[in-house]
């Protein structure tokens, strides 16, 4: 991608849209092309198409999406299915109609069956049964992974989806009942620091096993991606057999109970975790293989506490802004 190239961030203002918008700004690209919930609704085929037919964008990071832990997920498995669906449709589709040169479909590690081999690996696709609590997201993201292999073997498409595991980091969503793990974490040990509780109690055992990955790292790692040479990028990009699917992620696992206490420990809890049984597990482990993208010569470079005291400094400057109700993140 040269500097001056038109490049259309979907989904700009969440927590991996955001960190892609900081990072390229900061490599010196300067013609991005970015649009609000407001100005765009991505599930509206009408209005996408007059959107992709006046900017003319000359690559895609579709990063929007329908997003939430497990709470979110089970209580609304009809809006994760349908929004995430029309979302990634109708970029897709346009970005073809424009001749888009290159796009990253951006995915997520629930992709792979709930008891796959670990480290999940890219061909751990489709061999199995999926986790319940997210089945209709992790469905919606692999139509989008088939849909880009799809084009890019009958329309020739330069399209790449690449799986992340758990991001967390500036702008992330500190809802009470729709935000992913550790921000859910920053919030539930904050307010218990606060209001001086006896307890914070996490969900489930704590024994599941998480992989995290700082989302200005997972920026990173996508504009890496889509700015490959040629031939290397076409290596990716699939065939007949293989879909052109890359996993981005750490590399490193820890249990829930591990990182809620890391947690706590930035936080500057003194008080007892609780860990609440009758709560859901979710997928026992969900650690990526990422031998694909280390080989082409990418490495994360923020590790989890470093990461994690920036994600709380970001989570207090929200609190500043809005100390009555704590509803920050989009």
């Amino acid at each position: 991608m040269r500097t001056s190239d038109a490049i259309y961030v979907a989904g700009h203002t969440g927590l991996l849209g955001s960190a892609l918008v900081r990072r390229l700004r900061a490599m010196g690209y300067s013609n991005l092309v970015l649009a609000t919930h407001r100005d765009l609704d991505l599930t509206d085929s009408a209005a996408v198409q007059k959107f992709f037919a006046r900017e003319r964008p000359q690559y895609v990071f579709l990063a929007a999406a329908r997003v939430g832990g497990i709470l979110a997920n089970s209580s609304f498995p009809a809006n994760f299915i349908f929004e995430n669906i029309r979302i990634q449709t109708n970029v897709i589709h346009e970005a073809y109609r424009s001749r888009v040169q290159r796009l990253l479909f951006a995915g997520s590690s629930c992709i792979y069956p709930r008891l796959a081999p670990q480290p999940l690996r890219e061909d751990s696709l489709l061999t199995g049964p999926l986790e319940s609590t997210n089945r209709p997201y992790a469905v919606a993201k692999i139509s989008g992974i088939e849909m880009c292999w799809a084009y890019n073997r009958q329309y020739k498409t330069q399209f790449l989806a690449a799986m992340l595991t758990n991001l967390y980091g500036p702008g992330d969503n500190y809802h009470p009942s729709n935000s992913h793990l550790i921000p859910a974490l920053i919030r539930k040990m904050h307010e218990a620091k606060m209001s001086g509780t006896e307890q914070a109690v996490v969900w489930g055992t704590g024994t599941p096993r998480r992989e995290f990955l700082y989302s200005d790292d997972a920026a990173d790692a996508c504009i890496f991606l889509l700015n490959l040479p040629e031939e290397r990028f076409a290596e990716l990009a699939g065939d007949a057999e293989n879909p052109p699917l890359v996993n981005v992620g750490w590399g490193k696992d820890m249990t829930v109970r591990e990182v809620a206490e890391l947690v706590a420990e930035i936080v500057g809890l003194d008080q007892a975790l609780a860990f609440d049984s009758t709560k859901p597990d979710g997928t026992p482990r969900k650690l990526l293989e990422t031998n694909r993208l280390k080989s082409l010569g990418w490495q994360p470079r923020i590790g989890l506490r470093e990461g994690l005291v920036q994600a709380y400094k970001d989570f207090c400057s929200h609190i500043a802004e809005s100390p009555s109700t704590l509803e920050v993140g989009t």
